[in-house]
């Protein structure tokens, strides 16, 4: 079997397979060695997550399965934190988790994963900025006071609590609050509305996540392909190539 990845978070998971997508990039970039599973669900806090997690992922072989780590996947990233950080008294309050409450359902959720598959990576990704003018313009609900339901400085708090995590657990985590805004112009050029990502921050995302998985041992010179490649195969034999 093929090994996988599962991408694990919000809307901006939900969409990676989308045009320009980074989870369509990790698929093309990873093809013939690594399927991806998108796991996103658009609007999900990390409280929400924690309580569909089983449903989620599939159950851990039973130990005299004879399976055993051989159906763990390889790696999964956590990316949540963007709906945890909208603010209390405005208009997505419905979303907001306070962000020590964010903290320990991250732990509880990196601890899930471990439990269930020792050996796989777990890959943290920080919500991104936030452009307060734009989610004006694209409210989420009936918006009475004209404020925006997200601010730059809350995700800031929720991408600080993040690496926090990670570095507890000492696992890999991506800082993609700081990295995009080191991006000139990124309130518009990284994100589409204020909140998601364009194809420029989906490409951000993208050789981040291909950066931090090699740092894992997690790349195209490592993982092999599952079947011959072409240029496996000798054009005056080229069955041979297939007696495995």
């Amino acid at each position: 079997m093929r090994p996988k990845i599962y991408l694990f978070g919000d809307s901006i998971t939900e969409s990676s397979f989308a045009g320009g997508g980074w989870g369509a990039s990790l698929t093309n970039h990873f093809s013939r060695r690594v399927d991806m599973v998108v796991r996103g669900f658009g609007g999900y806090n990390t409280r929400w997550a924690l309580k569909v997690i089983d449903k989620v992922f599939p159950p851990a072989p039973a130990a005299d399965s004879g399976v055993g780590e051989a159906e763990a996947p390889l790696a999964v990233t956590v990316f949540f934190g963007a709906n945890d950080a909208s603010l209390p008294d405005r208009h997505a309050a419905f979303q907001h988790v306070p962000v020590d409450e964010y903290k320990q359902n991250l732990c509880s959720i990196v601890s899930f994963l471990k439990r269930r598959w020792p050996r796989t990576h777990v890959l943290l990704i920080t919500p991104p900025p936030i452009h307060e003018a734009a989610r004006l313009l694209y409210p989420y609900g009936e918006n009475k006071l004209g404020l925006p339901e997200r601010t730059n400085e809350a995700a800031g708090s929720y991408a600080k609590a993040c690496l926090s995590i990670a570095a507890e657990f000492e696992a890999p985590a991506i800082d993609l609050w700081t990295k995009m805004q080191q991006f000139p112009g990124w309130q518009t050029a990284l994100l589409w509305d204020g909140l998601h990502l364009t194809e420029r921050g989906n490409r951000i995302v993208f050789e981040e996540v291909v950066e931090k998985l090699k740092g894992e041992g997690l790349s195209l010179e490592t993982l092999l392909a599952d079947l011959p490649l072409i240029t496996d195969i000798d054009p005056n034999d080229p069955l041979k190539a297939f007696e495995i």
